[in-house]
């Protein structure tokens, strides 16, 4: 998964979400008698401070237990957990400032609110996953949101807390725009090539042309008729050479008709039989339609070059504030971001509007690729 997918994270696959649940019973169950007991007798001895090491293990307890479980949660349910960075604090410390320091760090709380609400939680996540082994309909549609519902919970709680998801956000927007700079000078490079190459080849063509035709207009008028008819030919030539060019640039159906009828040109076009749906009403911002237009022409060509899929699917839906993008294919799978590599590119394009790319890929697939881009930025 990239970087941008706090913004969302996919929905977990069923048999891994029913195998969360009934593993996790076991240790929520251990931690919550473990975290619940040494909280009560610190507490409570803490007069004649044989307290104080009690809870100064079960503090120990809580934070390794909140890093396991982001991991756990992570690799299970796909939460884009990252390890986070605790309060540090100096070695050779005396243990009492040590477990103050531990306190005083907000992820310690965030980890406890987390435990403790995970127990509870176990229990009826048990009951679910059990009857889901059984019930065909449940383990296909309840459990991946029941799943999809507790990453959101791990991510509110064990995730960075505000400050620094706004100074991760703050580092990646500063990432993407540098990375759309570089987008951008490429993209200036590949036009001047192209111009220099193609269309700018031509016309000075079509200009020795017309000048040997005008130098044999007098002495041989049918050399100036072959002279003519090639300059014109290099004329047209050179027409629909820009026009490829200024199509590259920014489609005209996608500005006159909008995403539905250039996706649909686009999947037209491929080689392998793409199902199209769009429905984006009202209408989001040029940035939008273009980044998502770009996004699904190099989808299909990687697919069709690489998937070796026989069909492919573009699903495209708007929500309140992000026009979402799906791109879907029965290929081999085994697709991953890279650096360099196609979908990285991809995502480069996605981020220039503070956009992201999740892509989700198994070996033998089917392979989903997701942008979700937002309308407003």
């Amino acid at each position: 998964m990239t970087e941008a997918q706090q913004l969302d994270h996919p929905r977990p696959h069923p048999a891994r979400t029913i195998l969360y649940m009934i593993v996790s019973f076991v240790f929520r169950l251990v931690q919550f008698v473990l975290i619940v007991v040494g909280i009560a007798v610190g507490v409570s001895t803490a007069v004649i401070w044989v307290g104080f090491p009690i809870l100064l293990a079960t503090t120990s307890f809580v934070r390794w237990s909140g890093d396991r479980e982001r991991g756990w949660a992570a690799r299970m349910l796909n939460v884009p957990l990252p390890p986070v960075q605790r309060r540090p604090y100096e070695e050779g410390q005396p243990l009492l400032r040590r477990w103050v320091t531990r306190l005083s760090d907000p992820t310690t709380w965030r980890d406890l609110a987390y435990l403790m609400a995970a127990f509870p939680l176990a229990c009826v996540e048990l009951g679910i996953a059990l009857a889901s082994i059984v019930l065909l309909p449940m383990a296909i549609w309840v459990t991946p949101w029941l799943g999809w519902l507790h990453g959101e919970l791990a991510l509110a709680l064990l995730g960075p807390d505000r400050t620094k998801r706004l100074e991760q956000k703050a580092q990646r927007l500063q990432a993407s725009r540098a990375r759309g700079v570089d987008a951008a000078e490429a993209e200036r490079r590949r036009i001047e090539r192209d111009l220099h190459d193609g269309a700018q080849q031509r016309l000075v063509a079509v200009a020795m042309s017309l000048g040997r035709a005008k130098s044999k207009f007098d002495q041989d008028p049918q050399a100036v008729r072959d002279l003519i008819d090639e300059a014109h030919l290099d004329a047209k030539l050179a027409v629909s050479e820009l026009r490829d060019l200024a199509r590259g640039i920014y489609p005209a159906v996608l500005g006159d008709r909008g995403l539905d009828a250039a996706l649909s040109a686009q999947a037209a076009k491929s080689p392998i039989p793409v199902d199209v749906s769009v429905d984006v009403d009202p209408r989001p911002p040029a940035a939008v339609e273009t980044t998502a237009y770009f996004i699904v022409g190099e989808t299909l060509t990687n697919i069709a070059k690489h998937s070796g899929a026989t069909e492919a699917g573009v699903k495209v839906w708007r929500t309140d504030d992000h026009v979402v993008v799906e791109i879907t294919d029965n290929g081999h799978g085994g697709a991953e971001v890279r650096p360099g590599g196609g979908l990285a590119g991809l995502a480069d394009r996605a981020a220039t509007i503070d956009g992201v790319i999740t892509v989700v890929s198994p070996v033998g697939g089917p392979t989903v690729i997701r942008a979700d881009l937002p309308c407003q930025w």
